[in-house]
């Protein structure tokens, strides 16, 4: 295997659409990083899953780990009330389990190297990777390790940057872990 990259930041979001927490390493499981969109927030009313993308501005907002908290600061920023739920499942990622995206990915976004269909906007990858001389768009198909964790990397997500990953053989990623292909 060649060494491609290094992992620079490691994001974990609790409840989906809420904000992320940065972390020093994470345990990949089959279902993605330990933690990772455990939690929903469900419309009380109608008891539907409430989208980031309908809501945007729940990105702003850190969860606390306590899911009456969190509920309270939804509600009070979408003026309605909500319960913070465990996710079905265990998990809500929405395409894949593993969201890796590269330092230059966003750096070629900024300067308006877009790809088409996606947005530049805050790309809520859970690994930030710096990959000097490779693209991760032409990892799809193939097989890379992360720490002790192995995964494949499935597909590029129709709205933002990157790549999804599937974990083949759960294990630990930590921030300075060489990406390997």
């Amino acid at each position: 295997m060649t060494t491609s990259g290094r992992v620079t930041r490691i994001w974990v979001y609790p409840v989906k659409s809420l904000g992320g927490t940065a972390r020093e390493r994470v345990h990949l499981h089959a279902a993605g990083p330990e933690g990772d969109r455990a939690w929903t927030v469900v419309d009380a009313a109608s008891g539907e899953v409430v989208r980031g993308k309908h809501a945007p501005g729940l990105a702003a907002l850190t969860p606390t780990g306590d899911p009456g908290a969190d509920a309270g600061a939804v509600a009070g920023a979408l003026g309605r009330p909500v319960r913070v739920e465990p996710a079905p499942g265990g998990s809500a990622a929405d395409a894949a389990p593993v969201h890796l995206v590269s330092r230059q990915a966003i750096d070629r976004a900024a300067a308006g190297d877009v790809p088409e269909g996606c947005s530049a906007e805050d790309p809520r990858a859970n690994v930030l990777l710096d990959l000097p001389d490779d693209d991760e768009r032409t990892w799809v198909g193939r097989e890379l390790r992360i720490g002790t964790a192995r995964l494949a990397v499935v597909r590029t997500p129709k709205h933002c940057l990157g790549v999804y990953a599937e974990v083949r053989q759960p294990g630990e990623i930590a921030v300075g872990d060489p990406v390997r292909l």
